[in-house]
């Protein structure tokens, strides 16, 4: 007999908390069980917006002690699943418990919201109208290796996820199986120190390995085929870095802004900017 329960897939801010929506705080509110995979963190987010609904955890490591009951408490009520950013089922033990709750009769619901993947999909600069998503790259760098390859002659386009501290073999690992592909690197989506790095994997290793990398990263990766990334002209960085200086951005970011941009290193960019600014001072 089908139990009267609904599993709501809600969507949960990947950084700004702005980001979630009216409808995700009413069923967070009316829920009678939220199922969270970071008690702690999904905590905040509650205290934050004065919900009160009772709390459990389901991640990776007690989804099989979790998941009955779980599914007890939908034959009395819905029930929210929330990971610790973004939508649920996504790269989590999530979709396990959407099929069980369908095979025990209930309805599953999603509650569409933020989502690192389409975040940084979108904003790439890459084509959108097809991709594949990859998931968590393997940490072992033959792994990584291999499952890259397998991909080397997808036209898709491809996006993953990646931790900071092995951003830089990865960008090596993808320049060294794929080429110098166009990639995009966003780093903390939607918070205060957000960044997406637009060029080919060569110069965003170098770009990365000039600084400390921190945050969750989504990469984006051009599909096999894709163009070179367009390389501007001298005359057409020099329009930019004057709008930007116009506008009233200091000449280091400038000229990070501008190499993001063009396809320059950014120390090409500022040798450039401060050469051109000795020429008018000459």
């Amino acid at each position: 007999m089908p139990g009267v329960g609904i599993l709501y897939l809600v969507a949960t801010p990947i950084g700004n908390l702005e980001d979630i929506t009216a409808r995700a705080l009413r069923v967070l509110r009316e829920a009678s069980l939220i199922a969270a995979e970071d008690t702690r963190h999904t905590r905040k987010l509650l205290t934050h917006f004065d919900i009160h609904t009772p709390l459990t955890s389901y991640f990776e490591h007690n989804k099989l002690n979790k998941l009955d009951a779980i599914l007890e408490a939908l034959n009395s009520g819905d029930v929210a699943l929330v990971s610790d950013a973004g939508t649920p089922g996504l790269s989590d033990p999530g979709y396990e418990l959407v099929r069980a709750a369908l095979a025990a009769g209930h309805l599953v619901t999603p509650i569409p919201g933020p989502s690192a993947v389409v975040a940084a999909l979108v904003a790439s600069g890459l084509p959108t109208d097809a991709f594949v998503y990859l998931g968590f790259l393997p940490r072992k760098h033959s792994e990584r290796e291999a499952l890259l390859q397998s991909a080397a002659h997808e036209p898709r386009t491809l996006v993953a996820y990646e931790a900071p501290h092995r951003l830089l073999d990865t960008l090596a690992d993808i320049e060294s199986v794929l080429g110098n592909r166009p990639v995009a690197v966003a780093r903390e989506l939607t918070k205060l120190h957000e960044e997406i790095f637009r060029g080919p994997a060569r110069a965003a290793r170098e770009h990365f390995s000039a600084k400390e990398v921190l945050g969750e990263i989504t990469l984006v990766i051009g599909g096999a085929g894709s163009e070179p990334p367009d390389i501007w002209e001298a005359a057409r960085v020099r329009d930019a870095l004057a709008v930007m200086l116009d506008d009233g951005a200091k000449p280091k970011e400038a000229a990070r802004f501008v190499a993001d941009l063009s396809g320059w290193k950014s120390r090409d960019v500022y040798k450039l900017l401060t050469n051109t600014q000795h020429a008018r001072d000459a």
